[in-house]
């Protein structure tokens, strides 16, 4: 590795409603896991702060939250709300490159699912039992029952 301190960061959310789970099935043409079922997210970019105002004098404060928000909403067209740390993962990608992804815990708050075709192909609202018979990307289903523990107490 080049530079052991870069790293692509991404987070995903498991989005909450009615006890349910969101799972969203990604492209066929998607470059990483093709077809396989996982829950929204995606990467952070510099479009997620640079064009806000700074909260302190040097950084900006939620910086996660809002790309998730965006994420979640252009992904499938949904707003969420109470977003919480759930777990984070790493992994080096086949193309060698390495990703730090925050897993959160949100709730839904509006909207109806609209999928944006060239990321996701279908969705399903699963309970944590359902979720099993769907060839989830690996550590997906881990989280959901991280999630189910940590909603169920």
């Amino acid at each position: 590795m080049e530079n052991q301190y870069l790293h692509e960061v991404a987070i995903t959310g498991i989005i909450i409603k009615d006890g349910k789970y969101l799972l969203i099935r990604r492209s066929p043409d998607r470059r990483r896991f093709p077809s396989m079922w996982a829950v929204p997210g995606g990467r952070l970019e510099t479009k997620d702060y640079i064009d806000f105002p700074k909260d302190t004098e040097n950084f900006w404060y939620r910086v996660l939250e809002r790309t998730l928000e965006r994420e979640v909403l252009e992904e499938v067209g949904l707003k969420i709300k109470n977003i919480r740390y759930l777990t984070s993962i790493t992994t080096i990608h086949k193309d060698s490159v390495p990703s730090l992804i925050i897993s959160c815990i949100a709730d839904y708050d509006s909207g109806e699912v609209s999928l944006d075709m060239t990321e996701s192909s279908e969705f399903a609202w699963v309970s944590l039992a359902e979720a099993k018979n769907y060839q989830l990307i690996d550590g997906i289903y881990d989280e959901l029952v991280m999630a189910e523990n940590k909603t169920s107490q």
